[in-house]
């Protein structure tokens, strides 16, 4: 019956980093720097508002795109955060960002259409894309230390570009934007028949500077993609916010109706609770982020690594030494068998990823110390 299965879905992959993760989860004494999960427990008050809602019974479907006071909530907190306006026609509640990216993907794309993705890039865009018979082009962001500039993504746009991927702070390298940076992006693209996929997940961690959303510039052509996972640390509660002009999300919301119907009830009720009482929940959790960055980006410095010192999230992407003369995977298998040590490889975020690997600093800070000092002991092994 193999051979009844769609093309497109046979020629997609599991997600390299799940890959590398599975393969290296039964090491003992493993210190695993790799899946984005941050290291904090879900504010206690977003959990007593969950349980509150399963002792009230709020356990039957919602509005497909959300409970009104939720999408007024998020309004709200997109306005007094970043300075975006949306009405309550212009949010919907999703299964975590994941499903209102392949929500809103499904709703734009057309066979034959391109869509731009700054490599190297988070590996959930590309099976999409494909899946919709779309194209992923991926622009090359290594020689400018990871940003998606107007002259690198001018070289990227064609007669078929129906979208872009704009993902910031990034996973994997954890650069973001600044407003002249994003203006000049939006100004390449205004009034052209593009969408811009704005995937701002990790805009509550930056570190250097406010997040901007490319929305307030350019409102009218983008989609933005936000959530809790990141900012709350509420990976598993699977909540995600997309925001568009009304005109394109009336269209998305029919997708996303037949693709879940509505995101939980449940987790619904805690996001209320994170978008009122927790609206700041974020900061000390950026905070402690911050101080694990500079101090990783020192040791790793130290070393020799060459790496480009991140503006948010809460990543690392490195090259490795071009003495090194092993691929990224095989790098990244010989640091976990023989130091105990889990990274991902960075092929697993676009061929453009060769070369380097991501570590993930959402882990306590004694195990970021112990994984960092056992990378040393590796590559001073491997450089000898």
């Amino acid at each position: 019956m193999e051979q009844l299965i769609n093309q497109n879905v046979k020629n997609i992959q599991i997600s390299g980093i799940r890959r590398f993760f599975n393969m290296i989860s039964g090491i003992e004494d493993m210190i695993s720097l790799t899946i984005g999960q941050p290291d904090f427990q879900t504010p206690q008050h977003i959990k007593e508002a969950a349980k509150e809602a399963i002792d009230e019974g709020f356990t039957n479907y919602t509005h497909n795109a959300g409970f009104p006071a939720l999408r007024e909530a998020a309004t709200r907190y997109l306005k007094n955060k970043y300075d975006l306006t949306y009405n309550l026609n212009e949010v919907i509640i999703t299964n975590g960002a994941s499903q209102a990216i392949d929500a809103a993907l499904r709703t734009i794309l057309s066979p034959g259409d391109e869509v731009v993705l700054p490599g190297p890039v988070y590996p959930g865009y590309e099976p999409i894309i494909t899946l919709c018979n779309a194209n992923p082009i991926y622009a090359d962001t290594r020689n400018t230390n990871f940003k998606l500039t107007k002259e690198v993504l001018e070289e990227s746009i064609t007669s078929r570009t129906k979208c872009i991927i704009l993902p910031y702070p990034s996973n994997p390298t954890g650069m973001s934007f600044t407003e002249d940076e994003l203006r000049e992006i939006a100004n390449l693209i205004r009034g052209k028949n593009i969408f811009v996929l704005a995937d701002e997940i990790y805009s509550e961690l930056t570190f250097d500077r406010p997040h901007t959303s490319i929305a307030k510039l350019l409102r009218k052509q983008t989609i933005v993609i936000n959530g809790l996972s990141k900012s709350h640390s509420m990976t598993g509660w699977r909540v995600g916010i997309l925001c568009a002009p009304e005109e394109i999300l009336q269209h998305i919301l029919k997708v996303h109706q037949y693709n879940v119907s509505c995101a939980s009830s449940i987790s619904q009720k805690a996001a209320y609770a994170a978008l009122t009482k927790g609206v700041d929940d974020g900061v000390e959790m950026m905070k402690t982020y911050k101080q694990r960055r500079d101090y990783a980006y020192g040791r790793l410095e130290k070393m020799g690594f060459k790496v480009v010192n991140p503006d948010g999230a809460f990543y690392f992407f490195i090259k490795i030494p071009e003495s090194i003369k092993k691929d990224s995977l095989s790098f990244s298998l010989e640091l976990a068998q023989s130091y105990k040590v889990g990274v991902v490889p960075g092929s697993a975020f676009s061929p453009l990823g060769e070369g380097y690997i991501r570590i993930s600093y959402a882990c306590s800070n004694e195990l970021l110390e112990e994984g960092l000092n056992r990378i040393e002991l590796f590559l001073n092994k491997l450089l000898k």
